[in-house]
Protein backbone atom coordinates (compact mmCIF):
# COMPACT_ATOMS: atom_id res chain seq x y z
CA UNK A 1 0.00 0.00 0.00
CA UNK A 2 1.33 3.51 -0.64
CA UNK A 3 -0.04 5.79 1.79
CA UNK A 4 -0.77 9.59 0.76
CA UNK A 5 -1.32 12.25 3.32
CA UNK A 6 -4.59 14.54 2.93
CA UNK A 7 -4.52 17.13 5.30
CA UNK A 8 -0.65 17.20 7.21
CA UNK A 9 -1.37 17.78 10.57
CA UNK A 10 -0.32 16.43 14.16
CA UNK A 11 -2.69 14.24 15.58
CA UNK A 12 -2.41 12.24 19.04
CA UNK A 13 -5.23 9.75 19.36
CA UNK A 14 -5.90 8.49 22.57
CA UNK A 15 -6.41 4.69 23.87
CA UNK A 16 -9.06 5.61 26.16
CA UNK A 17 -12.38 7.90 25.76
CA UNK A 18 -11.15 11.73 25.43
CA UNK A 19 -12.91 14.12 28.25
CA UNK A 20 -13.69 16.49 25.20
CA UNK A 21 -15.27 15.53 21.35
CA UNK A 22 -12.83 17.34 18.71
CA UNK A 23 -14.57 19.66 16.02
CA UNK A 24 -14.56 17.49 12.33
CA UNK A 25 -14.52 14.42 14.41
CA UNK A 26 -16.88 11.63 15.16
CA UNK A 27 -14.75 10.19 18.19
CA UNK A 28 -11.15 10.98 18.81
CA UNK A 29 -11.02 7.56 20.76
CA UNK A 30 -8.50 5.06 20.06
CA UNK A 31 -11.14 2.51 20.99
CA UNK A 32 -9.51 -0.78 21.01
CA UNK A 33 -10.66 -3.49 18.23
CA UNK A 34 -12.09 -6.59 19.45
CA UNK A 35 -10.09 -8.74 18.12
CA UNK A 36 -6.87 -7.11 20.10
CA UNK A 37 -5.10 -9.49 22.55
CA UNK A 38 -3.52 -6.84 24.76
CA UNK A 39 -5.53 -4.19 26.55
CA UNK A 40 -4.08 -0.86 27.14
CA UNK A 41 -4.89 1.01 30.67
CA UNK A 42 -4.51 4.47 30.79
CA UNK A 43 -2.06 5.06 34.17
CA UNK A 44 -0.45 8.04 35.45
CA UNK A 45 2.48 7.79 36.95
CA UNK A 46 3.61 11.28 38.48
CA UNK A 47 5.26 12.40 35.71
CA UNK A 48 2.26 14.43 34.16
CA UNK A 49 1.58 12.24 30.93
CA UNK A 50 -2.19 12.20 31.40
CA UNK A 51 -2.24 16.00 31.30
CA UNK A 52 -0.20 16.22 28.40
CA UNK A 53 -2.29 13.46 26.43
CA UNK A 54 -5.80 15.93 27.58
CA UNK A 55 -3.96 18.39 25.92
CA UNK A 56 -2.58 16.37 22.41
CA UNK A 57 -6.86 15.97 22.12
CA UNK A 58 -7.13 19.58 21.23
CA UNK A 59 -5.21 18.43 18.04
CA UNK A 60 -7.35 17.21 14.86
CA UNK A 61 -6.37 13.96 13.51
CA UNK A 62 -5.45 14.06 9.82
CA UNK A 63 -6.03 11.72 7.84
CA UNK A 64 -4.69 9.78 5.35
CA UNK A 65 -5.29 7.44 2.85
CA UNK A 66 -3.98 3.90 2.44
CA UNK A 67 -4.07 2.44 -1.69
CA UNK A 68 -5.58 -0.80 -1.74
CA UNK A 69 -4.96 -3.39 -4.67
CA UNK A 70 -8.15 -5.30 -4.07
CA UNK A 71 -8.83 -8.91 -5.65
CA UNK A 72 -12.72 -8.28 -5.59
CA UNK A 73 -14.57 -5.93 -5.74
CA UNK A 74 -18.15 -7.64 -5.77
CA UNK A 75 -19.51 -8.31 -2.36
CA UNK A 76 -22.60 -10.79 -2.03
CA UNK A 77 -25.62 -9.53 0.13
CA UNK A 78 -27.55 -12.71 2.35
CA UNK A 79 -29.49 -10.47 4.50
CA UNK A 80 -33.40 -10.53 3.12
CA UNK A 81 -33.52 -7.10 4.91
CA UNK A 82 -31.62 -5.56 1.96
CA UNK A 83 -32.73 -4.67 -1.52
CA UNK A 84 -29.98 -5.72 -3.36
CA UNK A 85 -28.11 -8.64 -4.14
CA UNK A 86 -24.53 -7.60 -4.70
CA UNK A 87 -22.69 -4.53 -3.25
CA UNK A 88 -19.54 -2.00 -4.15
CA UNK A 89 -17.90 -0.17 -1.61
CA UNK A 90 -14.88 1.71 -3.47
CA UNK A 91 -13.50 2.70 -0.12
CA UNK A 92 -13.29 1.38 3.12
CA UNK A 93 -13.56 3.70 6.35
CA UNK A 94 -15.36 6.51 5.95
CA UNK A 95 -14.48 10.43 6.58
CA UNK A 96 -17.57 11.50 6.69
CA UNK A 97 -17.04 10.50 10.88
CA UNK A 98 -20.93 9.46 11.76
CA UNK A 99 -20.70 8.18 14.77
CA UNK A 100 -23.87 5.98 14.25
CA UNK A 101 -21.94 4.44 11.21
CA UNK A 102 -22.52 0.47 11.45
CA UNK A 103 -19.56 -0.26 9.19
CA UNK A 104 -17.17 1.28 11.66
CA UNK A 105 -16.26 -2.35 13.11
CA UNK A 106 -15.25 -3.88 9.75
CA UNK A 107 -11.97 -1.67 10.45
CA UNK A 108 -11.21 -4.36 13.12
CA UNK A 109 -10.68 -7.13 10.19
CA UNK A 110 -7.94 -4.43 9.39
CA UNK A 111 -6.52 -4.33 12.77
CA UNK A 112 -7.43 -1.08 12.81
CA UNK A 113 -9.66 0.85 15.76
CA UNK A 114 -13.67 1.40 14.78
CA UNK A 115 -12.69 4.57 16.32
CA UNK A 116 -10.41 7.21 14.90
CA UNK A 117 -8.82 5.03 12.70
CA UNK A 118 -11.97 4.58 10.95
CA UNK A 119 -12.50 8.34 10.26
CA UNK A 120 -8.47 9.07 9.87
CA UNK A 121 -7.19 5.54 8.24
CA UNK A 122 -9.39 5.69 4.34
CA UNK A 123 -8.18 2.40 2.12
CA UNK A 124 -8.79 3.12 -1.59
CA UNK A 125 -9.65 0.73 -3.77
CA UNK A 126 -7.65 2.18 -6.56
CA UNK A 127 -8.60 -0.82 -8.67
CA UNK A 128 -11.66 -1.26 -7.99
CA UNK A 129 -12.94 -0.90 -12.14
CA UNK A 130 -10.72 -2.88 -13.77
CA UNK A 131 -11.99 -5.59 -11.14
CA UNK A 132 -15.04 -4.70 -12.03
CA UNK A 133 -15.12 -4.98 -15.32
CA UNK A 134 -13.32 -8.27 -14.90
CA UNK A 135 -16.03 -9.34 -13.33
CA UNK A 136 -19.00 -8.90 -15.43
CA UNK A 137 -16.62 -10.08 -18.10
CA UNK A 138 -16.59 -13.37 -16.37
CA UNK A 139 -19.13 -16.24 -18.34
CA UNK A 140 -20.63 -17.13 -15.73
CA UNK A 141 -21.81 -13.67 -14.41
CA UNK A 142 -25.31 -12.97 -14.18
CA UNK A 143 -26.66 -9.14 -13.26
CA UNK A 144 -28.45 -9.06 -9.81
CA UNK A 145 -29.05 -5.59 -8.17
CA UNK A 146 -26.46 -4.03 -7.09
CA UNK A 147 -25.67 -0.86 -4.83
CA UNK A 148 -22.64 1.32 -4.53
CA UNK A 149 -21.81 2.72 -1.26
CA UNK A 150 -23.98 0.61 1.24
CA UNK A 151 -21.34 0.41 3.61
CA UNK A 152 -18.89 3.54 3.46
CA UNK A 153 -19.77 6.51 1.52
CA UNK A 154 -19.00 6.55 -2.23
CA UNK A 155 -18.20 10.57 -3.01
CA UNK A 156 -16.81 10.98 0.79
CA UNK A 157 -14.00 13.43 0.55
CA UNK A 158 -10.75 11.27 -1.10
CA UNK A 159 -13.41 10.47 -3.98
CA UNK A 160 -12.76 14.19 -5.22
CA UNK A 161 -9.61 13.38 -6.07
CA UNK A 162 -8.97 9.65 -6.53
CA UNK A 163 -12.17 8.97 -9.00
CA UNK A 164 -12.85 5.59 -7.81
CA UNK A 165 -16.20 5.80 -7.75
CA UNK A 166 -16.46 7.90 -11.30
CA UNK A 167 -14.12 4.78 -12.72
CA UNK A 168 -16.87 2.47 -11.65
CA UNK A 169 -20.18 4.23 -12.86
CA UNK A 170 -18.25 4.49 -15.80
CA UNK A 171 -18.19 0.16 -15.86
CA UNK A 172 -21.55 0.02 -15.29
CA UNK A 173 -21.96 2.51 -18.22
CA UNK A 174 -20.10 0.39 -20.36
CA UNK A 175 -21.86 -3.29 -19.80
CA UNK A 176 -25.72 -1.55 -19.79
CA UNK A 177 -25.42 -2.65 -15.36
CA UNK A 178 -27.91 -0.82 -13.71
CA UNK A 179 -27.64 0.08 -9.75
CA UNK A 180 -28.41 1.58 -7.14
CA UNK A 181 -26.13 4.53 -5.22
CA UNK A 182 -26.66 5.87 -1.59
CA UNK A 183 -24.35 8.85 -0.31
CA UNK A 184 -24.62 11.60 2.02
CA UNK A 185 -22.72 13.52 -0.30
CA UNK A 186 -23.13 16.08 -3.05
CA UNK A 187 -20.36 15.00 -4.66
CA UNK A 188 -22.66 12.72 -6.40
CA UNK A 189 -23.86 15.79 -8.53
CA UNK A 190 -20.34 15.91 -10.31
CA UNK A 191 -20.73 12.77 -11.93
CA UNK A 192 -24.72 13.53 -13.27
CA UNK A 193 -23.10 13.29 -16.80
CA UNK A 194 -23.24 9.39 -16.66
CA UNK A 195 -25.90 9.01 -14.07
CA UNK A 196 -28.54 10.62 -15.99
CA UNK A 197 -28.74 9.48 -19.15
CA UNK A 198 -28.34 5.93 -17.46
CA UNK A 199 -31.24 6.90 -15.24
CA UNK A 200 -33.81 7.85 -17.95
CA UNK A 201 -33.08 4.11 -19.28
CA UNK A 202 -34.20 2.73 -15.74
CA UNK A 203 -30.23 1.68 -15.68
CA UNK A 204 -29.57 4.18 -12.21
CA UNK A 205 -31.47 5.52 -8.73
CA UNK A 206 -29.46 7.36 -6.27
CA UNK A 207 -30.50 7.87 -2.43
CA UNK A 208 -29.63 10.82 -0.54
CA UNK A 209 -29.21 9.82 3.42
CA UNK A 210 -31.21 12.99 5.53
CA UNK A 211 -30.46 12.21 9.03
CA UNK A 212 -31.55 15.62 10.40
CA UNK A 213 -32.44 19.08 9.23
CA UNK A 214 -30.79 20.37 12.38
CA UNK A 215 -27.15 21.67 10.92
CA UNK A 216 -25.90 22.30 14.85
CA UNK A 217 -26.58 18.12 15.21
CA UNK A 218 -25.24 17.52 12.02
CA UNK A 219 -22.24 18.70 12.74
CA UNK A 220 -21.19 16.70 15.58
CA UNK A 221 -23.59 13.93 14.45
CA UNK A 222 -22.00 13.58 11.21
CA UNK A 223 -19.35 16.39 11.16
CA UNK A 224 -17.71 16.06 7.55
CA UNK A 225 -20.67 15.08 5.41
CA UNK A 226 -22.63 17.74 3.27
CA UNK A 227 -25.24 20.11 5.46
CA UNK A 228 -28.75 18.96 5.68
CA UNK A 229 -29.54 22.13 3.02
CA UNK A 230 -26.90 21.10 0.49
CA UNK A 231 -27.95 17.29 0.43
CA UNK A 232 -31.44 18.44 -0.13
CA UNK A 233 -30.15 20.46 -3.31
CA UNK A 234 -28.71 17.62 -4.34
CA UNK A 235 -31.98 15.88 -4.14
CA UNK A 236 -33.69 18.82 -6.47
CA UNK A 237 -30.63 18.40 -8.77
CA UNK A 238 -30.88 14.53 -9.31
CA UNK A 239 -34.45 15.13 -9.07
CA UNK A 240 -34.41 17.96 -12.16
CA UNK A 241 -31.82 15.84 -13.84
CA UNK A 242 -34.62 13.19 -14.48
CA UNK A 243 -32.67 11.14 -12.56
CA UNK A 244 -35.29 8.76 -9.74
CA UNK A 245 -34.30 9.98 -5.76
CA UNK A 246 -34.99 8.50 -2.95
CA UNK A 247 -34.20 9.61 0.74
CA UNK A 248 -33.13 7.63 3.60
CA UNK A 249 -33.82 8.98 7.12
CA UNK A 250 -31.46 6.93 8.75
CA UNK A 251 -31.00 5.85 11.46
CA UNK A 252 -33.63 6.85 13.66
CA UNK A 253 -32.14 7.69 17.31
CA UNK A 254 -34.93 8.28 20.04
CA UNK A 255 -35.16 11.47 21.82
CA UNK A 256 -32.46 12.78 18.94
CA UNK A 257 -33.70 12.79 15.20
CA UNK A 258 -36.81 11.07 16.25
CA UNK A 259 -38.64 14.11 16.62
CA UNK A 260 -37.98 15.18 13.01
CA UNK A 261 -38.80 12.01 11.10
CA UNK A 262 -42.05 13.75 9.17
CA UNK A 263 -40.56 16.84 8.33
CA UNK A 264 -37.63 15.14 7.13
CA UNK A 265 -39.79 13.35 5.11
CA UNK A 266 -41.72 16.52 3.84
CA UNK A 267 -38.32 18.46 3.29
CA UNK A 268 -37.31 16.10 0.68
CA UNK A 269 -40.42 15.20 -1.10
CA UNK A 270 -40.51 19.36 -1.47
CA UNK A 271 -37.50 19.14 -3.02
CA UNK A 272 -37.90 16.37 -5.36
CA UNK A 273 -37.33 13.02 -3.65
CA UNK A 274 -39.91 10.22 -4.80
CA UNK A 275 -39.31 7.09 -2.33
CA UNK A 276 -38.40 6.90 1.51
CA UNK A 277 -37.06 4.62 3.65
CA UNK A 278 -35.86 4.42 7.23
CA UNK A 279 -34.19 2.33 9.33
CA UNK A 280 -33.41 2.68 13.04
CA UNK A 281 -30.31 2.67 15.17
CA UNK A 282 -27.99 0.08 14.99
CA UNK A 283 -25.17 -0.62 17.50
CA UNK A 284 -22.93 -3.67 16.82
CA UNK A 285 -19.92 -4.57 18.29
CA UNK A 286 -17.67 -1.53 18.39
CA UNK A 287 -20.28 0.85 17.57
CA UNK A 288 -22.14 0.79 20.97
CA UNK A 289 -19.58 2.07 22.83
CA UNK A 290 -18.24 4.77 20.38
CA UNK A 291 -22.11 5.78 20.56
CA UNK A 292 -22.79 5.78 24.10
CA UNK A 293 -19.55 8.09 24.85
CA UNK A 294 -20.37 10.30 22.46
CA UNK A 295 -24.32 10.71 23.91
CA UNK A 296 -22.03 11.19 27.13
CA UNK A 297 -19.88 14.04 25.61
CA UNK A 298 -23.26 15.70 23.88
CA UNK A 299 -26.19 15.28 25.45
CA UNK A 300 -25.97 13.88 28.85
CA UNK A 301 -29.02 14.74 30.30
CA UNK A 302 -30.56 12.35 27.68
CA UNK A 303 -28.38 9.81 27.41
CA UNK A 304 -30.01 6.93 29.86
CA UNK A 305 -33.04 7.86 27.94
CA UNK A 306 -32.01 7.44 24.81
CA UNK A 307 -30.64 4.00 25.59
CA UNK A 308 -33.60 2.95 27.39
CA UNK A 309 -36.05 3.49 24.84
CA UNK A 310 -33.08 1.62 22.57
CA UNK A 311 -33.23 -1.12 25.07
CA UNK A 312 -37.11 -1.14 24.48
CA UNK A 313 -36.81 -1.78 20.57
CA UNK A 314 -34.07 -4.26 21.00
CA UNK A 315 -35.61 -6.64 23.68
CA UNK A 316 -33.89 -5.31 26.20
CA UNK A 317 -30.46 -5.36 24.76
CA UNK A 318 -28.42 -2.49 23.28
CA UNK A 319 -28.02 -4.27 19.95
CA UNK A 320 -30.05 -7.15 17.67
CA UNK A 321 -28.52 -8.47 14.79
CA UNK A 322 -31.35 -10.86 14.16
CA UNK A 323 -32.75 -10.85 10.55
CA UNK A 324 -35.95 -9.45 10.39
CA UNK A 325 -35.36 -6.88 13.10
CA UNK A 326 -32.29 -5.52 13.10
CA UNK A 327 -33.60 -2.07 10.41
CA UNK A 328 -36.75 -2.37 11.99
CA UNK A 329 -36.43 -3.05 15.90
CA UNK A 330 -39.47 -4.66 17.70
CA UNK A 331 -41.88 -4.41 20.49
CA UNK A 332 -44.32 -1.29 20.87
CA UNK A 333 -42.25 2.21 20.57
CA UNK A 334 -40.70 0.07 16.97
CA UNK A 335 -44.26 -0.49 15.64
CA UNK A 336 -45.04 3.66 16.86
CA UNK A 337 -42.04 4.63 14.61
CA UNK A 338 -43.15 2.59 11.66
CA UNK A 339 -47.00 4.02 11.98
CA UNK A 340 -45.44 7.45 12.02
CA UNK A 341 -43.43 6.71 9.04
CA UNK A 342 -46.11 4.81 6.93
CA UNK A 343 -48.68 8.15 7.36
CA UNK A 344 -46.05 10.44 6.79
CA UNK A 345 -45.23 8.96 3.37
CA UNK A 346 -48.75 7.98 2.14
CA UNK A 347 -49.68 11.74 2.98
CA UNK A 348 -46.54 13.22 0.94
CA UNK A 349 -47.36 10.61 -1.74
CA UNK A 350 -43.54 9.35 -1.08
CA UNK A 351 -43.48 5.18 -2.27
CA UNK A 352 -41.86 2.95 -0.19
CA UNK A 353 -40.78 0.66 -2.63
CA UNK A 354 -37.20 0.42 -4.16
CA UNK A 355 -36.73 1.75 -7.60
CA UNK A 356 -37.38 -0.14 -10.16
CA UNK A 357 -34.25 -1.01 -12.54
CA UNK A 358 -34.09 -2.98 -15.67
CA UNK A 359 -31.67 -5.83 -15.75
CA UNK A 360 -32.83 -6.72 -19.00
CA UNK A 361 -30.10 -4.51 -20.72
CA UNK A 362 -26.84 -5.87 -19.27
CA UNK A 363 -24.22 -6.86 -22.27
CA UNK A 364 -20.84 -7.61 -22.73
CA UNK A 365 -19.08 -5.33 -25.34
CA UNK A 366 -17.07 -6.61 -27.69
CA UNK A 367 -13.39 -7.69 -27.18
CA UNK A 368 -10.92 -4.49 -28.11
CA UNK A 369 -9.32 -6.61 -30.95
CA UNK A 370 -12.58 -8.49 -32.39
CA UNK A 371 -12.65 -7.89 -35.82
CA UNK A 372 -15.92 -5.65 -37.28
CA UNK A 373 -17.12 -9.13 -38.88
CA UNK A 374 -17.82 -10.62 -34.97
CA UNK A 375 -19.75 -7.78 -33.77
CA UNK A 376 -22.46 -8.94 -36.22
CA UNK A 377 -23.37 -12.39 -34.27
Amino acid sequence: MRTIPITPCPSTPLPWPPESPVKGRGSTWQLQHRFERLQRVADDDGWGLLDQAAQAEALTPHTVVLEEHARNILAGNDSPDIGFDLSINPYRGCEHGCIYCYARPTHSYLSLSPGIDFETRIVAKVNAADRLRAAFMAPGYEPQMLNIGSATDAYQPAERRLRITRGVIEVMQEFDHAFSLITKSSGVERDLDLIAPMAHRRLAAVYVSITTLDPALARILEPRAASPARRLRTIRRLADAGVPVGVSVSPVIPFINEPELERILEAAREAGAGTAFSIVLRLPWEVNPLFQHWLQQHFPERAARVMARVRDMRAGKDNDSRFGSRMTGQGVWAQLLRQRFDKATRRLGLNCERQGLDLGQFKRPAPADAGAQATLF
